[in-house]
């Protein structure tokens, strides 16, 4: 049962309106996950400013996405994996290869990046505790410690909306159904 259904401008809480607003200015579209954060303001304007705090990280845009990719397939999240990888194919050119061994749960042949991921789906699959040679690869990777608490605040991000997914399934936006 879906309970929560996807808001409008129009038909959203007053406290969510001007957040939908940015979004659809942003995006040229209210993708679906937004418009069911709408139903609740805090949930909505709370997630957009930890995104908003999270692209000032010292992670490009390439890495913020595979973190948000390697955390959604780790959690089994069917629209967020859908909607990375359409961003990381699509705007962010990455090689499609990469995004079909991060879905597959493989290897992924650039180093850096192979680490990044590798560290991502520890964190998500030992809720936090990652091994020390994990850690150690991730360092000599290239990253900087601070990077480890950064990947934390994607993967939060995705895990507030993976979770909103498999409690009320949300219908994949028509941009993204390429990579459903």
């Amino acid at each position: 049962m879906n309970s929560l259904k996807p808001l409008t401008i129009e038909t959203a809480p007053q406290g969510s309106q001007p957040t939908l607003q940015a979004i659809q200015k942003g995006f040229g579209f209210i993708p679906n996950l937004m418009a069911t954060f709408a139903n609740s303001p805090a949930v909505l304007n709370g997630y957009m400013g930890l995104d908003a705090a999270w692209e000032t990280s010292s992670l490009s845009a390439k890495e913020r996405h595979t973190i948000l990719l390697a955390t959604s397939v780790a959690n089994g999240c069917k629209y967020c994996t859908a909607a990375h990888s359409t961003i990381l194919k699509g705007m962010l050119k990455v090689d499609p290869a990469i995004v079909k061994s991060i879905r597959a749960g493989q290897t992924v042949s650039d180093v850096k990046l192979n680490a990044l991921v590798q560290f991502t789906r520890e964190v998500v699959g030992e809720r936090g505790h990652v091994s020390e040679n994990t850690k150690n690869n991730f360092l000599a990777a290239g990253y900087a410690p601070a990077a480890m608490m950064e990947v934390l605040v994607g993967v939060a991000l995705k895990t507030i909306s993976n979770y909103l997914d498999h409690l009320n399934p949300t219908p994949i936006d028509a941009a993204f159904q390429g990579e459903a």
